[in-house]
């Protein structure tokens, strides 16, 4: 084989070596952030199926509580009040993270405890006090809410 013919082929083959590892490097990226992007959604998802499953649970146990018990006892009167509580929090959630949704924001979840604490999880890779400030004062001013009982936390950097 002669010299020129060496070189040709030498050079080919680190043509292919080079066009193999940018298509790799390329198809690599691709797939990191599918799996980032997948990740990201179902953050909310999961979150919000936890919660309506521990809801159900809570709901067939006040249910089971409602039956047992006669109407106008302590444990039924106990028992329906709080499944109103557990409806209007719903509900509440459900307000609040349509509200944070119509600013911007491509999801939330919120949480809201029994000590009248709120959990705010928004989806952005950082909240910007000009953000966080709208998305309070949205809240107090639709809910009656203190100072002190929101916290807004961002969860995953949106791709």
């Amino acid at each position: 084989m002669s010299n020129t013919k060496k070189i040709a082929l030498m050079s080919t083959l680190v043509l292919l070596l080079a066009v193999t590892a940018i298509c790799n490097f390329v198809l690599a990226g691709t797939q990191t952030q599918d799996v980032n992007a997948d990740v990201e959604a179902n953050y909310f998802t999961t979150y919000r199926a936890d919660r309506n499953s521990t809801r159900s649970e809570e709901f067939v146990q006040l249910d089971s509580v409602i039956s047992a018990y006669e109407e106008g006892t302590e444990e039924h009167k106990a028992a329906l009040e709080r499944k109103q509580e557990l409806v209007e929090m719903m509900e509440d959630e459900l307000v609040m993270e349509s509200i944070i949704k119509s600013m911007g924001f491509s999801d939330a979840a919120v949480a809201i405890g029994d000590s009248d604490n709120i959990n705010v999880f928004v989806n952005s890779s950082e909240l910007t006090d000009e953000m966080v400030t709208k998305i309070f004062y949205a809240l107090e001013v639709e809910h009656q809410i203190r100072d002190g009982n929101i916290i807004i936390m961002p969860v995953y950097a949106e791709s």
